[in-house]
């Protein structure tokens, strides 16, 4: 729990202390250097926070704005937490290959979509550590389309490796695969869901860059 009056730079570390999330990655989210949030904590750098920084951080924790240095402490909390908590993720101009392949390695970002915050945490991800990349090709049809949007969860790439479909590099070639743990200990297959596209099986790691996992897909109908 958090507030109780107290000062808003104790709240907020203990936010980040609960949320297990970090001061670089929060600073980012501002749009602000990575060192912002820690300065501000531990420095009292600025003094009080930003208005709008307030804002996206009480929307992010799904807290009220006057725990963090806002208005009154006497308004009701319970208005500030109805807002709804909405983050950005990058969506990345490349396209993972479901298909022959692509040496596609431009990874600006060309848009973003808006995600409820609490829902990302119910998927088990952060915020800073996803983003939305185009499937191009059917090697992973029906599973995935072509031009199916998937979100990729950075955070798992690849040392807590589990069965499941990942977006990976091999021989320097971007594609969404599936990657399946076979009995052999120290290798892994790399596996096509449309029977008409080639497997990879038993890959050693070491040739394989694991980009992150997909975690979500969504698609257009018609």
């Amino acid at each position: 729990m958090v507030g109780n009056g107290q000062d808003p730079r104790v709240v907020l570390e203990r936010l980040i202390a609960e949320r297990g999330e970090n001061y670089a990655d929060l600073s980012r989210l501002l749009k602000r250097n990575p060192a912002y949030i820690q300065q501000f904590i531990k420095r009292g750098t600025p003094r009080k926070l930003d208005e709008e920084d307030r804002r996206v951080l009480a929307r992010y924790f799904g807290v009220a704005e006057q725990l963090l240095g806002g208005g009154s402490v006497a308004e009701p909390i319970r208005r500030s937490r109805a807002l709804p908590a909405v983050v950005t993720i990058p969506r990345l101009s490349l396209g993972a290959s479901a298909g022959p392949g692509t040496l596609d390695e431009d990874e600006r970002a060309t848009g973003a979509m808006a995600f409820d915050a609490n829902w990302l945490r119910h998927l088990g991800v952060r915020p800073q550590r996803v983003s939305i990349i185009r499937v191009d090709g059917e090697s992973m049809a029906p599973t995935l389309n072509d031009g199916d949007e998937i979100m990729v969860d950075h955070d798992d790439d690849g040392a807590r490796m589990r069965d499941g479909v990942y977006v990976l590099r091999l021989d320097g070639v971007l594609m969404v695969k599936r990657i399946a743990l076979g009995p052999r200990r120290g290798v892994f297959s790399i596996l096509s869901d449309n029977a008409h596209y080639p497997d990879w099986i038993d890959i050693d790691p070491a040739l394989v860059a694991i980009v992150g996992r997909v975690v979500w897909t969504g698609r257009r109908l018609g």
